[in-house]
């Protein structure tokens, strides 16, 4: 074991290679009883005919990541699944599975998780996923999609119902196939690898390209000016309140509240407005980038955005004090959706789908990094009942949080030194790792080089993989009219699961 902070790298030969068994009794028992820790990362790769097995344990009490490795033969062995005592390595050990041929004989849900071009076994295809099957006569099963009704990315959703209770929904996502990972393999340049991490999830641009940022200045051993930590912390906290202010738009329209809908969609507006007035693209992209910041901050920039705030808050405080006093609206929020605590501590839930249930994770406080822990004193905003309501009510107070996060940062606009490209290059045979608390939650790049100081993996994980668990057991025992309700109030990520 060794032990990490964020946006730090180690030598390969740094971490002990541990046997299987000893890295199994090491995980395992450092998430037992211990709220915590959780498992921010679990991958694998070939080394040579065998797989090396690398397994990333937050501990957000002592603000670090344990690292432990281990390597395999799984043309010889069959291993004992991690999952089969702790759920936090379900989706993970279900991608090993899937991409290496990793068998397990003790895996409760060893099914394929995104069905990758370039997955171990191709006969396993989308078109015979094996559903769980009612097998009653008094149950029936209600499939939606995989084609959207709107126009978001595709999914499916098969539920088996009681009448109008649902008893079980799975969930099959994996239709995309776009191979981002694979791609940061095969891109060379930066400006292309930065172009990727742009479009891992179209609504988290500034939260997954940050990560890959510090990450990449990580690996060259390469510590930011002042001004790259300053843009990339204002932006995260910018995208933060759009993207929640849209989702309250969205939460009303699923109640039908449409003065909440028409308001909150509005009061978006100005602030991706505002992302364009800084670097000329309303979702950010094209403003982070290792090592430099094409688009300086102004104290334009800042006269501009301070105004902006001031009258998005007025109308935002009148729409959201109408919405959270409005009895048909509180009637199908409150109660509606409910995860409980016990449920996502096993789940490893992260986010904000942590924090409806008082399970504290948010990697501001936890893992600092850019200006949080320095600047900015981060405090979670924590909820207890875990339904629908809780998840409006972190949004509301977040956006909140936000907006004095951005009026303390106004007070410390730095200088912009002068842009200039300069190489980039990580070193060999060396791992690191970057943590990033989006507004959906925790996002984890992790980055291993070769003897040349070439990619060997890169690997992406967005807050979705965990929380589309969370959405499943939400919606149990609910009526399935509110299913779009529940879904809506996470607005979870197809495309940052389908990598």
């Amino acid at each position: 074991m060794i032990n990490l902070n964020n946006n730090r790298t180690i030598a390969l030969n740094e971490i002990e290679e541990l046997s299987y068994s000893a890295f199994m009794k090491h995980n395992l028992k450092q998430l037992e009883g211990h709220e915590e820790r959780h498992v921010v990362n679990y991958f694998g790769y070939f080394s040579g005919r065998k797989i090396n097995l690398i397994c990333c344990l937050a501990d957000d009490r002592l603000h670090t990541v344990q690292v432990t490795s281990c390597l395999v033969d799984t043309e010889t062995t069959i291993l004992s699944s991690l999952t089969a005592q702790n759920h936090n390595f379900e989706p993970f050990e279900r991608e090993l599975h899937e991409n290496l041929g990793v068998s397990f004989s003790d895996h409760p849900w060893l099914k394929a998780i995104r069905y990758p071009h370039n997955r171990f076994d191709k006969n396993q295809t989308i078109e015979n996923y094996p559903f769980c099957k009612a097998k009653s006569e008094e149950l029936h099963e209600v499939g939606v999609g995989p084609i959207h009704a709107g126009i978001i990315e595709p999914g499916h959703f098969r539920f088996i119902c009681n009448g109008e209770q649902i008893m079980h929904l799975e969930i099959q996502l994996g239709y995309q196939h776009r191979g981002i990972e694979s791609l940061f393999l095969r891109k060379k340049q930066l400006l292309e690898r930065a172009t990727l991490a742009e479009n891992i999830a179209g609504d988290t641009v500034v939260g997954h390209t940050t990560a890959f940022a510090n990450l990449w200045e990580s690996l060259c051993g390469y510590t930011p000016d002042p001004s790259l930590d300053f843009t990339r912390t204002l932006a995260l906290e910018l995208e933060r309140i759009a993207v929640h202010t849209g989702d309250l738009a969205a939460v009303c329209a699923d109640i039908a509240y449409q003065l909440g809908n028409a308001v909150y969609g509005r009061l978006r507006t100005p602030i991706i407005n505002f992302l364009q007035e800084w670097c000329g693209n309303r979702l950010a992209k094209g403003l982070i980038r290792a090592g430099k910041c094409n688009y300086p901050f102004t104290r334009q920039h800042a006269d501009s955005l301070l105004s902006l705030l001031v009258a998005y808050e007025r109308d935002f405080d009148e729409i959201t004090d109408k919405l959270c006093h409005l009895p048909s609206a509180l009637s199908r929020m409150e109660k509606t959706g409910v995860v409980s605590h016990d449920k996502v501590v096993e789940i490893g839930a992260v986010g904000m789908a942590a924090r409806m249930s008082s399970l504290n994770r948010d990697i501001r406080m936890s893992h600092p990094y850019n200006l949080y822990g320095s600047v900015i004193d981060h405090l979670p905003v924590i909820k207890n009942h875990g339904d629908v309501y809780s998840r409006v009510q972190i949004r509301k107070q977040e956006i909140k949080q936000s907006i004095g996060y951005v009026r303390e940062l106004m007070h410390r606009v730095p200088l912009f030194p002068p842009v200039k490209d300069m190489a980039l290059n990580p070193g060999a045979d060396t791992l690191a790792i970057s943590l990033v608390e989006g507004w959906r939650g925790e996002i984890c790049h992790c980055a291993v080089t070769d003897s040349q100081g070439d990619l060997l993996v890169y690997k992406i994980k967005d807050p979705s993989l965990h929380n589309w668990r969370v959405l499943a057991q939400a919606v149990q025992h609910n009526e399935i009219s509110d299913f779009p309700i529940s879904n809506k109030s996470f607005n979870l990520s197809y495309c940052g699961h389908d990598l």
